[in-house]
């Protein structure tokens, strides 16, 4: 150990700023963060690559790009930052009477209507437990579960689910096509699926991104029912679909259960079509040794 402890080529602190700089892909922005001159940071990475034989940095007149190496160091930096952060806050909230506090992040594909489940039985029987909820891509919240930088995440899974995750929830959403009720008088002569289809083909659509793993799944499930349309409106977020569709906007694809906040439900109409499109959603934690009772606890009275 004294020999590793003198031969280290760097401490937590540099790794925090070496952390900075390839986030911000920027001296400056990571100076800036780190309360330091951009000469002062620049000098400490310079110590780090000197000291480790390795480049981790590529500078450039414009940013900032990390080597191979760097980014290796970067992921691993954020999982070790990570759990000495959560270490640290363990400490604090079992000894220093720290109010205990749970971290959630949320995709911003979960509507509104999901949220009560999450949240009202943990508040309702354990109101001292505070919670910081994040809306983040399902991408940010495997990648800020890895790093120990969220306690929980709620999302549509990719195909892939890192090893490092488990799931402690799965639930099924069912998705139905809505439209301004003011186009019932077109859509009730459409007797057949095809003259529905084909109505559909017509229609101005509001859709998920396709670069979200929820828009990806809706995009390749339209092809299969050859609805091949071009979104006119591409969105990360349910609600502002279904408000949008409500206003005459045109046509979306929406979880039934995403419906249930909107009282005004005479302005929506249900479009009725032989294949359901539906997905999965998981409640997903890093593996621990030992969970903290407060999660735990949490995690128990999850109704999804």
């Amino acid at each position: 150990m004294n020999q590793f402890l003198s031969t280290v080529p760097f401490d937590l602190y540099e790794l925090a700023l070496f952390h900075l700089v390839v986030k911000h892909r920027s001296f400056t922005k990571a100076a800036e963060v780190a309360g330091l001159t951009q000469s002062a940071i620049t000098r400490q990475m310079q110590g780090v690559e000197t000291s480790l034989g390795i480049q981790l940095l590529q500078r450039t007149t414009r940013n900032v790009q990390a080597t191979p190496a760097g980014e290796y160091l970067y992921h691993e930096a954020a999982r070790l930052l990570g759990d000495v952060e959560h270490s640290l806050n363990h400490l604090a909230q079992e000894f220093a009477s720290k109010r205990k506090e749970i971290r959630v992040a949320v995709s911003r594909s979960i509507g509104l209507a999901y949220l009560p489940g999450f949240f009202h039985a943990n508040l309702r029987d354990f109101p001292e437990v505070g919670c910081r909820v994040n809306c983040l891509s399902g991408a940010e919240i495997l990648t800020a579960l890895e790093a120990n930088e969220q306690d929980i995440g709620v999302l549509c899974p990719p195909s892939r689910f890192p090893k490092t995750l488990r799931v402690t929830h799965r639930f099924e959403d069912t998705f139905t096509m809505i439209t301004s009720s003011s186009f019932e008088a077109q859509i009730s002569p459409l007797s057949t699926s095809n003259a529905r289809t084909a109505w559909l083909l017509k229609q101005n659509w509001l859709m998920m991104d396709e670069n979200s793993q929820t828009g990806r799944q809706i995009h390749t499930w339209m092809r299969r029912q050859n609805l091949n349309v071009e979104p006119v409106m591409k969105l990360d977020n349910f609600d502002l679909i279904i408000n949008l569709v409500s206003l005459g906007m045109g046509v979306g694809l929406v979880p039934v259960r995403a419906l249930a906040p909107y009282n005004q439900k005479q302005k929506l109409l249900r479009i009725p079509f032989p294949a359901r499109f539906t997905r999965n959603l998981v409640v997903a934690i890093r593996k621990h040794r030992k969970i903290p009772v407060h999660l735990e606890q949490f995690i128990a009275n999850i109704l999804f």
